[in-house]
């Protein structure tokens, strides 16, 4: 099934806008931050954040400029992050590309950061809406407070489900919330409507990170990281978590460690990664998505009326819990 065309059907002309607003908004005439903006601008991406704004504004009544200065400012927000995270996480690849840190070096990407972001203020104050204004200011902070968390949690011992999910909710699962959120907003729907829309959006994003640390267990050249690379950055997910805490194999627990100390070998990390499957691991994390599916299909049964958005919003729950990369 094609899903990405279902999901963008109804919102083909409007999603084109965005587009062509958001590579404006990263254009500069200056030499170098050119260079890295273009850089940046042939990522892309999927767009699946933005798409979900537009389809929640056009849920609760039509896709106006609010909400495309909204959608804008938060995907420079979340580009942002992305260039900041890379040099945090001192990784080489953004979606199977060469990242900015990478490509150009950290003082570059921390810099070029710090213009989208400010970019992305800019934007979303051109909605002239002080509820988005602040709703998105909040965003940056929620999401450097998550880094900040799963930091930490790298000297933390204990092997918790329930960090993990702090940690997701404060980052994958926050844009995503925001993304319905202000969707919504921008097309003035009701306090109540926008608390279940960002409720839809929360279970959405935690689904997708989910399916992204599922992805760490398997090769694949479309994912754009390397098998085992959370471990590699001392990151323990949720399919392994469940492993470890349902098992008593001492010498797992003792890699689990040497993975929070960030000690851990190639070798070591396949054997992991290897015990997260025959325990069941990549099973339960599977089972989790599946349930939480059934909350976004709740939503969508009771909240959507419109029959195109709810086959695009259908469509975009399968493709969260199915995709391959």
């Amino acid at each position: 099934m094609d899903y990405l065309s279902i999901i963008r059907k109804p919102i083909e002309s409007d999603l084109n806008s965005f587009i062509e607003l958001f590579n404006h908004s990263l254009e500069h005439d200056y030499g170098l931050l050119s260079s890295v903006l273009s850089h940046i601008r042939q990522q892309g991406g999927k767009r699946m954040r933005p798409i979900l704004m537009l389809l929640m504004a056009k849920n609760y009544g039509k896709i106006t400029n609010v909400t495309q200065y909204s959608a804008v400012g938060l995907e420079l927000l979340h580009t942002a992050s992305l260039v900041h995270d890379d040099v945090v996480d001192e990784s080489g690849e953004r979606r199977g590309q060469a990242s900015v840190n990478a490509t150009y070096n950290n003082k570059v990407a921390v810099l070029v950061g710090d213009f989208i972001l400010s970019t992305a203020l800019l934007h979303v104050s051109f909605t002239n809406n002080q509820q988005i204004i602040e709703y998105l200011a909040e965003l940056g902070r929620t999401l450097a407070a998550g880094e900040v968390l799963q930091l930490s949690n790298i000297d933390n011992q204990e092997i918790s489900e329930d960090v993990y999910y702090e940690i997701i909710k404060n980052k994958t699962a926050a844009l995503f919330e925001a993304c319905a959120a202000i969707g919504a907003l921008s097309a003035n729907a009701s306090d109540v409507e926008v608390q279940k829309a960002k409720e839809f959006g929360r279970n959405l994003g935690i689904m997708f990170q989910i399916r992204d640390d599922i992805f760490d267990y398997f090769d694949s050249k479309e994912i754009g990281k390397p098998t085992g690379n959370d471990m590699a950055e001392g990151k323990l997910t949720l399919p392994v978590i469940y492993a470890l805490n349902n098992t008593n194999f001492d010498a797992m627990v003792t890699l689990a460690k040497k993975v929070k100390a960030r000690t851990i070998n190639t070798d070591e990390i396949a054997v992991l990664v290897e015990f997260t499957k025959q325990e069941g691991g990549i099973d339960y994390a599977e089972k989790k998505m599946a349930e939480i599916s059934k909350l976004c299909m709740d939503y969508l049964e009771n909240s959507v009326k419109d029959k195109a958005v709810k086959e695009a919003l259908t469509a975009y729950v399968d493709y969260v819990v199915r995709r391959n990369y």
